[in-house]
């Protein structure tokens, strides 16, 4: 089974342990206001790849990779495409490849025959890299037109099956940086026993050229990057620290 791919990145550094090949799906149904890869949402230019294709290629910087680093799926939305996932996954374990999967959840449900397939895909992935966009599902539907509650179900499943996970948070001005929502997000957090790592990500607006190019309206362009002291404040609190 071919994947429809964006494009690939050889020498990853923070999308998992160690240094990591990036494969980066297409197709996402989350508008999220502060996206850098809008080019990923759709599928059309996409390139269809085989899993022995990008596994080759991921192999031939092996000797980079160390002893933690591997392969990461990132998007777009992988979970999109979980068939394809689940034979790419298979030939990486098969090769001994470490495998990371970086999704927003969106696409989870319990319903079949999704639900089958995940749990077949949590014994092939090391890692999960969750981006808990907001802890309140109005205002995360304010933020990528989607509610978050079967997000949130997917991170509990996550925890009772012991699947190792990093927790990310894109910390926006004045969309995700309330304090009150970030102690909301760690008193959830606490309920979970497989959180490995939380991760802070400042906002950005280096991928705003892209909605340009794509004839779309920039939501945050007057937003600015974050202070320090406000991404300190928030990795306190999401760590517990105050």
């Amino acid at each position: 089974m071919n994947g429809l791919i964006h494009s690939t990145e050889s020498f990853g550094s923070v999308d998992g342990p160690g240094v990591r090949f990036l494969i980066f799906t297409k197709g996402c149904a989350m508008r999220c206001q502060y996206c850098h890869n809008p080019d990923t949402w759709r599928n059309d230019g996409a390139l269809s790849m085989s899993p022995d294709e990008l596994l080759d290629k991921a192999e031939r910087y092996r000797s980079y990779w160390g002893t933690e680093g591997g392969v990461t799926v990132s998007g777009g939305e992988p979970l999109l495409q979980i068939d394809f996932l689940l034979e790419l996954f298979e030939k990486a374990k098969q090769r001994g490849i470490n495998t990371c999967i970086d999704t927003a959840g969106q696409p989870f449900t319990r319903q079949e025959p999704f639900f089958s397939k995940f749990e077949r895909l949590c014994t092939l992935t090391d890692l999960f890299l969750v981006d808990i966009k907001h802890i309140d599902s109005a205002q995360h539907r304010r933020i990528t037109r989607h509610g978050n509650e079967n997000i949130l179900d997917m991170l509990r499943y996550l925890s009772d099956v012991k699947k190792p996970v990093w927790i990310r948070h894109v910390l926006v001005p004045g969309l995700t940086d309330d304090d009150d929502a970030l102690r909301r997000t760690r008193a959830f957090i606490e309920t979970l026993d497989n959180v490995q790592k939380i991760e802070v990500l400042p906002y950005h607006s280096l991928g705003a050229y892209k909605w340009q190019e794509l004839g779309i309206d920039y939501p945050l362009k007057d937003t600015q990057p974050p202070s320090a002291e406000r991404v300190k404040n928030a990795e306190d609190i999401l760590n517990g620290r105050i």
